[in-house]
């Protein structure tokens, strides 16, 4: 009796989990399947979606460079199953497009950022998420995109964004003090990696544009425009050296060495959100942190990953 007793019960449970087991693949099965090419962007999406949506990352690794990304054949299913789609634009993530059109998908909604922002194709600088006009739009248009897609929890997803919406003011407070507390602030960098967030800082960068697009485009750069970079670090013509973590080469490398012997303060800047440890807004809250850091206590920040950990 005890045995027949002791069989049932585990009989119960085994069954028990395999209702659980089914049920948690058909919750996960009903959620809107969405792809942030851009892992800032799938971040947000996250955030706007909650539990009623999986996200997809892509572009994850803050220590790969992005323009030397390749795709592979999981990259090529998740994007084939995505019900939503966050992507940059402007080349920077032109093989998605590519992908997206291999893969066609009834319904699927799809979000160019470029497009969302209205900017032509020839605009020099891709880095769109370090523009503090664009993530707004962006999770403005996250939510509209998840409501057409599950109209019962649109009001679920508006409530999101409006909290998404308040939680960047720190940043944009951030932004604003520095502006006035350090106005004019003349900065070189590598690339334009966090060029809009510098302009929205009111910073001056005094490193040739011809320099930076190079370095971005993995082209030569002009001597001349190196013998200018390296006299502005060489005689501390400038307050900040900010250099990209993911991108590192020779030169750059040069002008790292040239900045800490002049005693030039350091912030690393990423192209792709570094994690564990940070969301879209903190990142971005933490890069005028390092900046403004670096100006009162004339103290580098070259890593977000190791001052996170601090």
């Amino acid at each position: 009796m005890r045995l027949k007793t002791a069989l049932a019960r585990g009989l119960t449970a085994i069954a028990l989990t395999a209702t659980l087991g089914l049920v948690a693949q058909a919750r996960a099965a009903a959620a809107i399947q969405a792809v942030g090419v851009e892992n800032e962007y799938a971040d947000v999406i996250g955030q706007i979606g909650g539990t009623y949506v999986h996200v997809t990352t892509i572009m994850s690794d803050p220590n790969t460079d992005p323009h030397s990304f390749e795709v592979s054949p999981r990259i090529a299913a998740s994007i084939a199953g995505a019900d939503l789609i966050v992507e940059n634009g402007i080349g920077y993530d032109s093989w998605a497009d590519k992908m997206i059109a291999a893969a066609p998908k009834v319904g699927r909604q799809v979000i160019n950022v470029q497009h969302l922002r209205a900017l032509p194709d020839d605009t020099a600088n891709p880095h769109l998420w370090y523009d503090p006009a664009t993530m707004p739009l962006v999770a403005q248009a996250i939510a509209a995109k998840l409501s057409a897609l599950d109209p019962a929890h649109a009001a679920y997803f508006a409530s999101q964004e409006a909290a998404f919406a308040a939680s960047l003011k720190p940043w944009f407070a951030a932004l604003a003090t520095f502006k006035v507390t350090y106005p004019n602030t003349a900065v070189a960098v590598t690339e334009p990696v966090g060029d809009y967030m510098l302009h929205a800082a009111g910073a001056t960068i005094e490193t040739p544009w011809a320099l930076e697009a190079a370095i971005m485009n993995d082209t030569d750069p002009a001597p001349q425009d190196v013998t200018k970079q390296n006299a502005l670090l060489k005689n501390g013509a400038v307050k900040v050296f900010l250099y990209n973590q993911q991108v590192t080469d020779p030169l750059t490398q040069s002008f790292l060495e040239l900045a800490h012997k002049a005693g030039i303060p350091v912030v690393g800047v990423y192209e792709t959100m570094p994690t564990p440890g940070y969301s879209y807004q903190s990142w971005m809250l933490a890069e005028v942190k390092a900046l403004t850091k670096a100006l009162a206590d004339k103290t580098s920040t070259e890593s977000l990953l190791s001052a996170s950990s601090k």
